[in-house]
């Protein structure tokens, strides 16, 4: 039991935040349904396996259609994987969200399951708002293991 403790202090002293979800994604809209706001621009993305709706304050971190960027999803932007406690005091010291160029926090709010006709194939959806900022995740039902409803989440970008 100690061994398995010291362990998961190791892991947490060499910096390993557990992401949830981790994909590159390609932009390959742009405000599909029109221009509703003037700083923030919708995003349709697709990588292999997933599609990807997001709200983006352009005015601050623009996008372009084709651009490629890598998305992750963390419950903390602790380095040594502790849990966030819901301030946020920089004080100097270096956080997950240091490595990326666009960090939002916010909250899943939904996780809808969808399945086909012929029940091989199910698809889930997973919504989160980040102060009114929208995401909505489809794949298959795998990605919806790291997350549940309610969860608060670190949403951080970087273009590749």
């Amino acid at each position: 039991m100690e061994e398995v403790q010291s362990m998961v202090v190791a892991k947490r002293k060499e910096g390993m935040v557990e992401h949830l979800f981790n994909d590159t994604f390609t932009v390959s809209w742009l405000d599909p349904d029109g221009k509703k706001f003037d700083r923030v621009t919708r995003i349709e993305a697709h990588s292999d396996q997933m599609y990807m709706q997001l709200d983006v304050a352009t005015e601050v971190y623009p996008m372009r259609a084709n651009e490629k960027f890598n998305v992750v999803l963390v419950s903390t932007l602790n380095l040594d994987g502790t849990p966030d406690t819901g301030y946020y005091t920089h004080a100097g010291r270096k956080t997950l969200a240091d490595q990326y160029d666009y960090v939002m926090h916010g909250k899943l709010y939904k996780i809808s399951e969808e399945t086909s006709k012929d029940s091989s194939s199910a698809k889930v959806e997973i919504y989160a708002s980040f102060g009114g900022l929208l995401m909505m995740l489809r794949d298959d039902t795998s990605s919806a293991a790291n997350f549940e409803l309610d969860q608060r989440l670190f949403l951080l970008i970087k273009k590749v």
